[in-house]
């Protein structure tokens, strides 16, 4: 079901782009239009069947009778329109304008008051069905044409350079928002009917001149100037004879439609002023020469108009011999006589005029058919409205004769702005040929120090084409010479960035072609350049006034560039390079580029934000805060200039260079911590709580955190110190690994009172809490990349804690007791009390070891007065077992003994009482025993004791069963898999034999029967 849904939906879509809609659109309205002008109303039609051409009529409801529907035109039927207008269509004052198959206008030549109304735009149906809409309506209002422009008629006569002013005045009255545009126009004498626009100001209130008077206008000699509300006024600066003619002004009322466009609805002219221009006055014609008449030189004949004042319009004409040469008009239009039209087109001759009032004819190559007397004429000439152009006066220059001469050697000057330049530096040469004017090209060739046979660099033919050398290293140094034509006789080369290889003596060769001469005139000139090596004279130095620097404080380094070309101001880079203490390779700290971009490198990342970089004139200087530990190592710099260009182009370095190397050491600041070292002893009462002091006599500046660990030693004076808890320089505890109980927790904690003194509290002092005391100060300092250095470590005098005689005393066995035990077997250690004991007191016992006399003692099992057991290393959970035989004797048994397990035993046995209320146990005195020596004697392995212990050995007894097993099953599986494949084949040619029997069984009886009838 939902396929078919789909289908049909995809049919509908189909069928709705297949099939469109008509749709008839008419021009928005409400269009208002002024009476007395064409007005035109468009109309198109879309989405139709049928004939592309599709048919219009047109019909008006006039606000008489909004209802009533008046025919007035249709594209179809030439009877549509009604009586009233019905002589108008005939008239042709209304029409219908078809722009394509499917739009029209609907044009009215003259608009009237009455045709107000509503339009409708209607085409008949063309399509299969109706579907869509056929008609379109659209409001026409006709308003009354109130525009009005004005100007006195008058006749003004002006001289030449005479300013002028004319005002004319515009008003409107339409009822609806409209815009005015306003135009002055000049009607010359012989131009027909045609103006000229001069400026105008459109409906948007921009201002604009007419294409003839654009450059008078950027000049500011033509000016159109608004006065109040109604008043335009025309300011020409300075009259030309071409201004002469009749001036009047345009005005236009301008409509917005809905649609957005601007609308021409009224236009009126004023009057005509006639204007009359007198010319400035006479004016006088001379030649004169520049160049040499020399055979196959240039000559440049330049006629002058002087006299002539203003800007008037001259045409020329040229002459030899009276014979006319060329004539230039006065829009420089060109015409050349046929002899001199081949020789321009040629290159050899050209006419131009130069100025308004200079014209030249130049003769590229002089030869003896330019020989004779040369002329000018000149005439004033103002252009009529036909195109023409109408001749005030004219005059003509005195004669001028030109006889050419052979040409004469010239002389060739070499020079340079620098003989000796640094490299980078621009080189600038001129090659300067003296004599007239000719076409010369010029070659330059470089003799290289210590070489005698000359290269080409580069050259320039008559026509200007550039060569440059081939041996040139490269593009990039074929883009770095440039060849450019100062003036006729003046070359110059231009290698913008110089190079080593430009060091040696340019020759310029300047060559010429004279007219019919059979080889070409060579002048030569050498000069010797010097480019000096910007390497040479690079010296980079790295200098630090603190080589050695103290942690957290601030250590610079300054890196000096000298040159001797520091005036030039050449831009360098500069990279700040560090070898850590004990690492072979030096790493990039950051690199300031020569256009100004940092670059970090990838080691001490925390030099990012401690780091500052000051950079001036060949010279940086590297500052780093808050110098740490890491920072030790070798420092140098390295300096690369580049082209004075480079910035803009990115060119790579021209030289480089490393400074001296710099060692920096981090060291830590000195000390001035100093802590109470004084000995002191207090003697308690059992149970009774204390405090121990660590008091701070000194410490350094800047307040560094502290860090505090207090340690004891327990009775008798040669045993280890335990750390009891340490607070660290971040105020965080942690407890020592003997005190990690929960009762000792409770029994010792550590108290900040000040900036320099520190308490150890003890609560319910026993008999095991008796020894030596001491706090050990720490000073510490938090580096910028994060982590603590210890300055200093102090440590206190000793504070001996005893307690007051309570009248118990245990008396532990001193019998002294060596044995020996065999590998893997046990051992066992005893512990007992002489004399009776109190049936008041408790026993616990805390067993130790130690591998010899010096060795660090450990605790193994402690067995409390409550019989709780609680053992030391978590291993030794499962090779021991302490048990009370009676009250007063305890054992230690060793379950599995092992080589490591050789060394010193020995107990501590403490007396407890209850002490106060009831439940709360003290500790009321304690003994230790004699050292007991155990020796372990190595067993004799047996074979499985040797199996169990070598583990490779184990593991190959283990493993070389489970792959024989392997083994043996895959072989298993591979015989079975061959045993039925040689089966199956076995009963395929059984059933192929006895398949070929009965078919040989068939045949014979068939051969047998075939006989018996032959018989």
């Amino acid at each position: 079901m939902a396929c078919i849904l789909c289908v049909a939906s995809l049919f509908l879509s189909l069928t709705k782009f297949s099939i469109g809609q008509r749709e008839v659109k008419i021009q928005e309205g409400p269009l208002y239009r002024a009476e007395g002008y064409p007005v035109s109303i468009g109309c198109n039609v879309s989405g139709h069947q049928g004939p592309s051409t599709q048919d219009f009529q047109w019909s008006v409801y006039l606000p008489s009778d909004p209802t009533k529907e008046i025919q007035i035109i249709s594209t179809k039927d030439a009877g549509f329109s009604y009586a009233m207008y019905s002589q108008r269509v005939q008239s042709k004052e209304i029409y219908v304008e078809r722009l394509q198959g499917d739009s029209v206008l609907l044009r009215f030549s003259k608009l009237q008051m009455k045709d107000t109304g509503e339009y409708e735009c209607h085409t008949p149906n063309t399509d299969g069905k109706y579907l869509g809409s056929y008609s379109a309506k659209t409001n026409l209002t006709v308003v009354p044409d109130t525009l009005s422009a004005t100007m006195p008629s008058q006749t003004l006569s002006k001289k030449e350079g005479e300013p002028l002013e004319l005002t004319c005045q515009a008003t409107k009255a339409t009822a609806q928002h409209t815009h005015l545009s306003l135009t002055w126009y000049l009607m010359q004498e012989g131009g027909g009917s045609q103006a000229t626009e001069i400026i105008s100001l459109s409906k948007d209130f921009i201002l604009a001149p007419g294409p003839s008077y654009a450059d008078r206008f950027v000049a500011g000699d033509i000016r159109l100037d608004k006065l109040g509300a109604s008043f335009f006024k025309l300011s020409i600066g300075k009259l030309q004879p071409s201004d002469q003619g009749r001036v009047f002004c345009e005005a236009t009322e301008w409509i917005q439609d809905p649609d957005e466009t601007w609308t021409l609805i009224t236009r009126k002219q004023t009057d005509q002023t006639a204007l009359r221009i007198q010319p400035a006055g006479d004016f006088d014609v001379s030649i004169t020469a520049s160049g040499s008449p020399e055979e196959g030189n240039p000559l440049e004949l330049v006629c002058l108009v002087v006299g002539r004042d203003g800007d008037p319009q001259l045409q020329g004409t040229w002459f030899l011999d009276g014979e006319e040469i060329a004539q230039i008009d006065a829009g420089g239009v060109l015409d050349l006589k046929r002899p001199y039209r081949v020789r321009a087109s040629q290159g050899q001759l050209q006419v131009s005029k130069l100025s308004a009032q200079t014209f030249s004819l130049k003769i590229f190559s002089v030869g003896s058919e330019d020989a004779g007397a040369y002329s000018c004429e000149v005439a004033e000439v103002v252009r009529t409205q036909t195109g023409s152009w109408w001749v005030l006066q004219r005059k003509q220059s005195p004669g001028y004769r030109v006889q050419p001469r052979e040409p004469a050697a010239r002389s060739v000057a070499v020079s340079a702005e620098q003989d000796a330049v640094w490299e980078g530096e621009p080189l600038t040469l001129l090659c300067k040929a003296a004599g007239d004017a000719s076409a010369l090209s010029v070659s330059w060739w470089l003799t290289p120090q210590n070489q005698t046979t000359p290269v080409f660099v580069a050259g320039m033919g008559q026509d200007g084409t550039v060569q440059l050398g081939v041996s040139s290293p490269g593009p990039a140094y074929r883009g770095n010479k440039r060849l450019e034509k100062v003036d006729w006789a003046t070359f110059r080369l231009e290698i913008a960035s110089a190079m080593i290889t430009d060091h040696g003596t340019y020759e310029c060769r300047v060559s010429e072609r004279a007219q019919n001469q059979a080889k070409d005139l060579q002048s030569t000139q050498k000069i010797s350049i010097t480019v000096k090596s910007l390497k040479s004279s690079l010296q980079v130095n790295l200098m630090s006034r603190q080589p050695q620097v103290a942690l957290a404080h601030t250590f610079d380094l300054s890196c000096i560039v000298r040159a001797n070309y520091s005036d030039l101001q050449l831009p360098f880079s500069i990279m700040w390079q560090f070898q850590p203490a004990g690492s072979g390779a030096f790493h990039q700290l950051i690199r300031v580029t020569h256009n100004g971009t940092v670059e970090w490198g990838d080691v001490l990342s925390q030099l990012h934000r401690k780091t500052k970089v000051s950079q001036s004139f060949f010279r940086s200087q590297l500052q780093i805060h808050d110098a740490a530990m890491e920072e030790t190592g070798v420092y140098r710099c390295k300096v690369e200039v580049y082209d004075r260009d480079s910035v803009c182009t990115s060119g790579p370095a021209r030289v480089s260079a490393t400074s001296n190397l710099v060692m920096i050491t981090v060291t830590f600041p000195e000390s001035k911590l100093r802590v109470n070292s004084s000995s002191q002893v207090q003697e308690l009462s059992i149970s009774s709580s204390t405090q121990i002091e660590c008091a701070i006599l000194s410490r350094s500046a800047g307040n560094l955190p502290l860090s505090i660990i207090w340690y004891f030693s327990p009775v008798p004076e040669n045993a280890t110190y335990l750390k009891i808890l340490e607070m660290d320089q971040t105020n965080v505890v942690k407890y020592g690994n003997e005190f990690q109980t929960p009762r000792s927790k409770q029994k010792f904690h550590s108290e900040k009172v000040s900036q320099d003194l520190f308490l150890l509290n003890i609560l319910s002092v026993e008999d095991s809490d008796q020894g030596h005391y001491h706090c050990a100060v720490g000073e510490w300092l938090l580096s910028a990349s994060g982590t603590w250095q210890k300055l200093e470590t102090k440590t206190s005098g000793l504070t001996e804690l005893k307690l007051k005689p309570t009248g118990s005393q245990v008396h532990v066995s001193k019998v002294s007791w060596t044995g020996n035990a065999t590998e893997y077997g046990e051992a066992d250690f005893s512990c007992s009390l002489d004399g009776s004991s109190s049936p008041s007191s408790l026993y616990s016992v805390m067993w130790y070891w130690s591998r010899g006399t010096t060795g660090e003692s450990q605790m193994l099992a402690h067995l409390h007065y409550d019989s709780l057991l609680q053992y030391g290393p978590e291993e030794s959970r499962r090779l021991l077992h302490c048990y009370r035989s009676s009250p007063t004797d305890f054992v230690l048994k060793l379950r599995r003994v092992e080589m490591e397990d050789a060394g010193m035993y020995w107990c501590r046995v403490a007396e407890w009482q209850q002490h106060g209320h009831p439940g709360k146990w003290v500790n009321q005195a304690s003994a230790e025993s004699q050292r007991m020596v155990l020796r372990v004697l190595r067993s004799e392995a047996t074979f499985s004791s040797r199996i169990c212990s070598s583990r490779p050995l184990l593991h190959f007894l283990v493993a070389c069963p489970l792959i024989l097993l392997l083994l043996l099953f895959s072989s298993f599986l591979c015989l079975y898999w061959k045993a039925r494949k040689l089966s199956q084949l076995s009963v395929t040619a059984k059933k192929e034999k006895a398949l070929w029997v009965g078919m040989r069984r068939t045949s014979l009886q068939k051969e047998a029967g075939e006989e018996d009838e032959g018989y």
